[in-house]
């Protein structure tokens, strides 16, 4: 059950409203986002819910079956939209492109990028400085110098910017300079992790993990939310198989399933997802008409030359005319 507040709801209100709440049976949990104020109640005992939504204090009320309450379809029909300011919303009704080398190598790379996406009327730029990667011997990011160089050079042109966290210890220090945080799919429960970027106000992309449900990760959306951050977006990137033809199972199925699940949007990495520079057009494509919110997807000026993920980024030209057909798919999409 979730029990929407009135907003400024006084704190005696809230105090007989949560005894009510335990008086039934159930868990009162108090969640206070940045949109909203809400008890979360846990519990299977059956009850007449206008007991409860015609006391003191409640704008709404919900009966919400799912484990995962605050983020269900269920009780939140229209869509979360996530506006990232200047005219940057991602969500249900828009087609978001997100795109970006892997790693943040150097200025006059970051610059390269930013004129590519200007070019073409991309918002979004991701970017590695923190990398998780597979050999403690490869290039692991420039870190936090690499990150102020990032936000000052998208900030200057207004670029919106999303890039990984990877620990707790480092969201003091990354918050000012970034848009999104991105939780990686090695990091997609670690829960520690996901409480504090609930606290930390910034909207949140988070990755399925490597295999991981996606009961695992709506679960890992609650965690977020019922810290305070209602504003999270969900990435399919991909799940571990045993097939070695390609890197990931790039698992589309998820796309209108999450969709159906939750309120939230739902983003698709093709580029991690099959890990082939020559195959992620296709997926990309494939993303858009499944229903995807948004593309988030790797580029660089010369993918051979890339300190990382050089074999499933594509060149500029390629991304030029990425961008033109997933536009143009997704148009076409609407029109149905």
């Amino acid at each position: 059950m979730i029990i929407q507040l009135q907003q400024g709801i006084p704190t005696e209100l809230l105090e007989e409203i949560l005894q009510e709440v335990k008086g039934i049976g159930f868990k009162a949990n108090e969640v206070k986002t940045q949109e909203a104020h809400y008890i979360v109640g846990i519990g299977k005992k059956d009850f007449d819910i206008r007991t409860l939504g015609q006391l003191p204090g409640v704008a709404d009320i919900h009966r919400v079956s799912d484990e995962y309450k605050l983020i269900s379809r269920k009780w939140r029909v229209n869509p979360t939209l996530i506006d990232l300011g200047d005219g940057v919303v991602i969500g249900e009704g828009n087609f978001s492109i997100m795109a970006g080398p892997c790693s943040i190598e150097n200025e006059r790379q970051i610059e390269l990028v930013v004129e590519h996406l200007k070019a073409n009327n991309v918002k979004i730029m991701r970017g590695g400085v923190f990398k998780p990667r597979s050999s403690p011997y490869a290039f692991r990011g420039m870190g936090l110098e690499g990150l102020r160089m990032f936000h000052q050079l998208c900030s200057e042109n207004g670029i919106k910017i999303i890039t990984e966290v990877m620990q707790v210890s480092q969201i003091e220090d990354m918050v000012d300079y970034v848009d999104v945080f991105q939780v990686g799919a090695r990091n997609s429960q670690n829960f520690n992790l996901l409480d504090s970027l609930g606290e930390a106000q910034k909207p949140v992309l988070l990755k399925r993990g490597i295999s991981g449900t996606l009961e695992e990760l709506l679960q890992a959306a609650e965690y977020i939310f019922s810290n305070g951050n209602e504003k999270i977006m969900l990435c399919e990137r991909g799940i571990r198989s045993y097939e070695n033809a390609y890197r990931n199972v790039l698992d589309l199925n998820a796309v209108p399933v999450l969709k159906a699940k939750t309120h939230l949007p739902v983003i698709v990495d093709p580029s991690h997802g099959i890990g082939l520079r020559d195959h992620v057009e296709p997926m990309s494509l494939a993303a858009v008409m499944a229903g995807a919110d948004g593309v988030i997807y790797e580029t660089h000026q010369k993918p051979e030359e890339a300190f990382s993920d050089g074999q499933q980024t594509v060149n500029f030209q390629e991304s030029e005319r990425l961008i033109k057909r997933m536009r143009q798919a997704f148009a076409l999409r609407e029109s149905f």
